[in-house]
């Protein structure tokens, strides 16, 4: 059964608004605040994260120093609470002294493989924290309070799981995840529609495809492939290569995730005078599946052209074909045709240009 979608918008302006960004120390959340300050006049923005140590922090630091030279020319200001978003208090309390009018749900433990691993992770922030998250925005509604005008959450496009048909469609069965990860997420999903028929909180999910870009995450696979071919090793190249991914450039995610802050699912009573519940759910995702060796070959190219790797290095040389692994789906790709019909937009940089942009980034980072 496909969800209901309310493609009525309500305008949004995010100037001289409150924004909250949970995650904002993370790749997409770092990327958004610096679109926010760069847009935005007298916003006032603010940061959650709890700078955990899934992966190096600091590029999360790198990321926040970034935000912070961004903030001396905005006519925007920023803060950031370092903490987590599953410590009720501290979000019912960020709540309360902030009074946030659009929110962006970005903080989760994020990965397939790392779910098989250490699964508490997930409970905690993907499902505790993003109660926290529902409690406060319906709170935030009290003693006649304009309160929260549109709450923006990060799903994925892991919870289509095993789904053949592609497509994907937000209307398609996502019933059957293939891991804890794409559980929480589908759960959020789930928590979100009750959350905004219960208490009238306008909600938008947001289903992202394969995010990459320049200070991005080092457990995705552009990027562990160019830690492990910069040390000589190989990589390994699942399903014998035979995989398709959606990739997305983070600023065209950053695009998608503006457009949609700035129009709120509409409030409307049904025929029993009863909330429809204000609530949509999108994909972000390129709409050009690419062939995992292709992808591959491009990376190579683009880390030889930036300096990152030697004119000569022979990536053939580098590769293991190996079998699927546990958690994983061997195609992923987004119908995206929603976004463009309710705001407008549809990614669109290419994997090439993406992937430059990244190796040359990467090179000056690391100084290679």
């Amino acid at each position: 059964m496909g969800h209901l979608e309310i493609t009525h918008k309500e305008s949004i302006s995010l100037d001289n608004k409150t924004v909250l960004v949970t995650g904002a120390a993370g790749f997409i959340g770092a990327n958004l605040v610096l679109r926010l300050l760069a847009e935005t006049d007298g916003a006032v923005i603010v940061g959650i994260d709890n700078f955990n140590d899934y992966y190096d922090t600091a590029l999360k630091e790198y990321r926040c120093s970034q935000i912070e030279k961004a903030s001396k020319d905005s006519k925007s200001e920023f803060s950031i609470v370092r903490g987590s978003i599953a410590d009720r208090e501290l979000v019912m309390d960020l709540f309360r002294k902030n009074r946030p009018s659009v929110v962006v749900n970005l903080a989760a433990q994020a990965g397939v493989r790392y779910s098989i691993e250490n699964p508490d992770a997930y409970i905690e922030s993907n499902l505790i924290g993003f109660y926290n998250i529902l409690e406060a925005c319906r709170h935030s509604y009290d003693d006649g309070a304009e309160g929260v005008q549109h709450l923006v959450y990060a799903s994925s496009s892991s919870v289509y799981g095993g789904n053949k048909k592609v497509p994907f469609d937000t209307d398609d069965n996502v019933d059957h995840p293939v891991s804890l990860y794409a559980a929480t997420k589908k759960s959020n999903e789930l928590l979100a529609h009750s959350y905004s028929k219960l208490y009238n909180i306008p909600s938008t999910g947001l289903r992202f495809f394969t995010v990459y870009g320049p200070a991005g995450r080092p457990d995705m696979a552009y990027y562990s492939f160019t830690e492990k071919l910069r040390a000589g090793e190989n990589i390994n190249i699942f399903n014998f290569g035979n995989c398709k991914r959606d990739f997305t450039y983070v600023d065209d995610i950053v695009e998608g995730v503006i457009r949609v802050m700035k129009g709120a699912p509409a409030k409307a009573l049904g025929e029993d005078g009863l909330p429809i519940p204000p609530y949509s759910i999108y994909n972000i995702g390129g709409g050009q599946p690419e062939n995992l060796m292709d992808f591959v070959h491009i990376l190579a190219e683009e880390l030889i052209s930036a300096g990152v790797l030697h004119s000569d290095f022979d990536i053939e040389g580098h590769l293991n074909l190996v079998p699927m692994q546990q958690g994983d789906v061997p195609v992923t790709y987004a119908d995206a045709s929603g976004l463009e019909r309710d705001y407008g937009f549809k990614p669109e940089i290419n994997l090439r240009t993406g992937l430059r942009k990244f190796a040359r980034w990467y090179k000056e980072y690391y100084c290679c």
